[in-house]
């Protein structure tokens, strides 16, 4: 009796998607928290562009600078503990042999079906190193591309929602006008960024929508009231 193949979902988001969220998520909230605030202060659109303008190229080459750190400081850790392992398989094989049986003993393997897989180990050290990076260490190896795309990613991400809730700004003369077409304008794409981040993330889209909906807002209408306190 045919039967219909078993599909798992699992999730799948590249890291080039990983470093859209992160660019995205701030740079839909900061500028768009900034330009509030300074509605509440100013009349004029000309300095909150400025200012929005200015916070924007800030912010990308911050955020930018923090993904390709954390990019570099991956591979260094994964360079560092790979020598380590490469030490300890030529200078203490007996331990790192009685480390890979732990590890298959957790799996159920007896010693008896251990043992041929530690005399192939033995033969093959890269393969060694390789299985003790990934199963004891749980360290997969970087790409070595990966830190210069994630800047990039992160940072141009910032930079196109930035330019979401500061593009009313710009178009428009009148702040108090401007900031109501960039509430509805920054609300709807919080909205949409937050239903298409819940599909790659695998969370409920709609309620990741309003949840970003949400969090946005209510920075912009804090820096709104404080700054309209102030002024």
């Amino acid at each position: 009796m045919p039967q219909t193949p078993h599909i798992e979902q699992h999730f799948t988001a590249s890291d080039a998607v990983r470093d859209v969220v992160i660019g995205m998520s701030d740079g839909l909230t900061v500028p768009f928290a900034l330009a509030a605030g300074l509605s509440g202060a100013v009349a004029s659109t000309g300095i909150i562009v400025t200012a929005g303008l200015a916070e924007i190229a800030a912010g990308s080459i911050a955020m930018g600078l923090g993904g390709y750190l954390a990019g570099r400081s991956d591979s260094d850790h994964y360079a560092s503990e790979r020598d380590r392992e490469h030490r300890e398989v030529r200078d203490k094989p007996a331990v790192e042999a009685s480390e890979v049986a732990e590890i298959f003993r957790e799996y159920g393997l007896s010693d008896e079906e251990i043992e041929p897989i530690l005399r192939s180990f033995q033969k093959r050290p890269n393969e060694w190193i390789d299985f003790m990076m990934r199963f004891e260490l749980g360290l997969e190896k970087p790409d070595p591309g990966r830190a210069l795309r994630s800047a990039l990613t992160i940072g141009g991400a910032y930079a196109v929602g930035g330019l979401i809730p500061l593009g009313p700004y710009i178009l428009m003369s009148k702040a108090s006008e401007a900031l109501a077409v960039s509430v509805g304008l920054t609300l709807a794409a919080l909205l949409v960024f937050g239903f298409v981040k819940g599909r790659f993330t695998g969370a409920r889209p709609w309620r990741s929508a309003l949840q970003t909906a949400f969090i946005g807002g209510i920075a912009a209408a804090a820096a709104f009231a404080i700054a309209r306190a102030i002024s």
